[in-house]
């Protein structure tokens, strides 16, 4: 007696759950999806070519290689800033050869730091990141992409600087080095923090395997420990300085200049002078971003291009253009 309506309900959630799937992949070509198959895949311990080898086209979207790729180069970026800022030169050279074009990284210096605390911080963060790097490369085997053209130089004419330009940071003609103090590389780290935990966000609603859904939720916590600890620094220690608060408030401005039209970015301060360590929605969920838009911000240009920002010949791989601003 129950067969009927209990179908009839199951085929509309099917129905709704394939329109969603169409709808992201217009959007984010596939990137949620790969995720689960992927990323997830291997993070569940199905790593190296074996799990690689099992992936296949995301309905009609790109391959669990492809998508393993774009995150990838983020996390070569992310790797690269980090390393320098510790220790003073990148990454090692068996960590970048790959498909594609080896680039070369503009690189900075290391941050004569002064809070202990934030050196301790910075050094932990390194090492998540070249852990990371090293992870995908090795889920990814020989179809790993070589790292690109990177910059994270201290340059006027940088990615840094533009990106600080951008948020009114510094006047025309000044160059921001976010290698100078503690302050300026928090600045630094918070351009990038934010966006990773938005990009694996972006998987949750189209995971059913509750396996892979453990093991995003563990990735996505990851990226949103560091996250939220890059925004608890500023925050507090804006609390006798000011202008490290309205920095970071002006950096997510600007951020959200670049990924869409929606103002989706949130700054660490909120209403009444109160903290905002966690940017959520009104329901209390954090917001989403598609690679579109995550290469918008790390391009810096809210137009549909290939190449830009912090990497100067655009990605390797074929997950490489962002949105068109809409």
């Amino acid at each position: 007696m129950l067969g009927i309506p209990v179908t009839l309900d199951l085929l509309q959630k099917r129905t709704e759950k394939l329109a969603e799937r169409r709808r992201f992949f217009r959007k984010s070509g596939g990137f949620a999806v790969g995720m689960a198959g992927g990323a997830i895949l291997a993070a569940c311990g199905g790593g190296g070519s074996d799990a690689i080898g099992q992936a296949t086209p995301n309905n009609g979207g790109p391959s669990d290689i492809d998508i393993l790729n774009f995150a990838l180069n983020l996390e070569y970026l992310e790797a690269q800033f980090y390393q320098y800022a510790v220790f003073g030169k990148g990454l090692p050279d068996s960590d970048l050869a790959g498909t594609g074009r080896r680039g070369v990284v503009r690189g900075g210096h290391a941050v004569p730091f002064k809070d202990p605390v934030v050196a301790q911080y910075a050094r932990e963060i390194a090492k998540d990141e070249s852990d990371h790097v090293r992870f995908l490369r090795k889920a990814l085997g020989s179809a790993a992409v070589a790292q690109p053209d990177i910059d994270v130089s201290a340059d006027m004419n940088g990615a840094f600087s533009s990106a600080a330009r951008a948020a009114g940071l510094i006047k025309a003609g000044e160059a921001f080095d976010p290698y100078a103090s503690d302050e300026a590389f928090l600045f630094g780290a918070f351009i990038f923090e934010d966006v990773g935990v938005t990009a694996y966000k972006g998987a949750a609603p189209l995971i059913s395997n509750k396996t892979y859904l453990e093991a995003a939720a563990g990735i996505l916590a990851a990226e949103a420990y560091h996250a939220g600890l890059v925004r608890t620094v500023l925050y507090a220690k804006g609390i006798e300085t000011p202008s490290l608060r309205s920095g970071a408030d002006a950096i997510s401005n600007a951020r959200d200049t670049l990924d869409a039209g929606t103002d989706v970015d949130q700054g660490i301060t909120g209403t009444a002078d109160t903290s905002n360590i966690v940017p959520l929605d009104g329901d209390g969920i954090a917001y989403s971003r598609s690679p579109g838009d995550v290469l918008n911000i790390v391009y810096l240009n809210p137009g549909a291009v290939d190449k830009g920002g912090f990497f100067p010949n655009g990605v390797n791989g074929t997950l490489n253009l962002s949105s068109a601003f809409a």
